[in-house]
């Protein structure tokens, strides 16, 4: 995918490497993700598993990305995922940074640079407000604040801290007004993602709430339907 803004309101729903997500299960949630979004005309994305990268970017036109690169250019690294490899499998871009995959400083500048120099959209996840302000000087599109301790929770942190997500959006426009900024962290219901939007943030970053819910489309939906209508 030429690299390109996604518009707003934007769910970007990582899979992890939970079992309803991984091989015919991937393909079948991206495919409700794309419906959903298709129908609301909302921007929804995936982040898939390895394994399944290629499969769902040929059998979805929905946005893809990979969880996490390891190195900006093909080389000797054993057991290491490169930009090139990512993109050769035909992905929008790639999260980096996430709370349990966390990058060095240094490591995610050449990251961040090494996906836009192939035209790949990055977000950079941030634990903290001065992390979260700290990615958005490398210039990526997109910054996810998610505070570790809500992630999974249930607890959504656009209603349980909610000055975390309000104060990350003010420091990040100041620092640079290009970045788009997710919420995430136990976001699983609309009302999360309507407090969310309200306080700033473009979209959110969602896992564990859609991808282990018992109804995966009707989860889908009522994130989408919410982004849509606090927009």
């Amino acid at each position: 995918m030429e690299n390109r803004r996604l518009t707003p309101p934007i769910i970007l729903i990582n899979f992890k490497s939970y079992v309803e997500g991984l091989g015919e299960g991937a393909v079948r949630l991206a495919r409700l993700a794309e419906d959903v979004g298709e129908r609301l005309g909302v921007t929804v994305g995936v982040a898939p598993q390895y394994v399944d990268l290629r499969r769902v970017c040929a059998e979805c036109k929905i946005p893809v990305f990979a969880q996490h690169v390891d190195v900006p250019n093909p080389g000797a690294y054993t057991g290491s995922v490169s930009v090139d490899a990512v993109k050769d499998c035909g992905v929008a871009g790639s999260l980096l940074n996430h709370s349990e995959k966390r990058l060095r400083l240094s490591d995610l500048g050449l990251l961040v640079s090494g996906l836009r120099r192939n035209r790949l959209l990055s977000v950079v996840c941030g634990d903290t407000e001065l992390v979260s302000a700290a990615g958005a000087a490398l210039n990526p599109d997109m910054v996810a604040i998610e505070p570790p301790e809500l992630i999974g929770t249930g607890r959504a942190v656009s209603k349980a801290r909610p000055e975390i997500v309000s104060n990350t959006v003010s420091l990040i426009k100041r620092i640079n007004p290009n970045v788009t900024v997710l919420c995430g962290a136990g976001i699983t219901k609309g009302e999360d993602v309507e407090s969310a939007l309200k306080l700033g943030a473009e979209g959110v970053l969602v896992a564990s709430g859609v991808v282990k819910a018992r109804d995966q489309a009707a989860a889908i939906y009522e994130l989408a339907e919410a982004a849509l209508k606090a927009s």
